[in-house]
């Protein structure tokens, strides 16, 4: 049996991943922006998109290959509430993220 080892952070993005389940867009614009760095892994940031904008698997690839290859990537839009919610959840990893009105 293999046994599965998780990423010390990975206990940290349960709760906000819960508290922000009943968020939605009130029409607000705001995005989130998330730049790269040489902390963290592909696939720690794929798996942080998806936890934090509920993202499918494909979209958190092309977003993580985006911050990999331009330096960041707007990885999310929705009202101020939801966009601080899902930037909080991806600051949990060390990685750099703003939540900012859209311009």
């Amino acid at each position: 049996m293999t046994e599965t080892i998780c990423p010390p952070w990975s206990a940290a993005l349960e709760a906000p991943e819960r508290e922000r389940a009943g968020l939605r867009s009130s029409g607000e614009k705001w995005i989130v922006t998330v730049y790269n760095n040489d902390e963290n892994s592909f696939d720690e940031v794929e798996t942080v998109l998806m936890i934090a904008t509920g993202c499918t698997p494909e979209e958190a690839f092309i977003e993580a290959w985006e911050i990999d290859h331009y330096g960041s990537c707007v990885v999310h839009r929705a009202d101020e509430n939801e966009c601080r919610g899902a930037a909080e959840v991806i600051a949990v990893i060390g990685i750099r993220v703003e939540a900012t009105p859209e311009p």
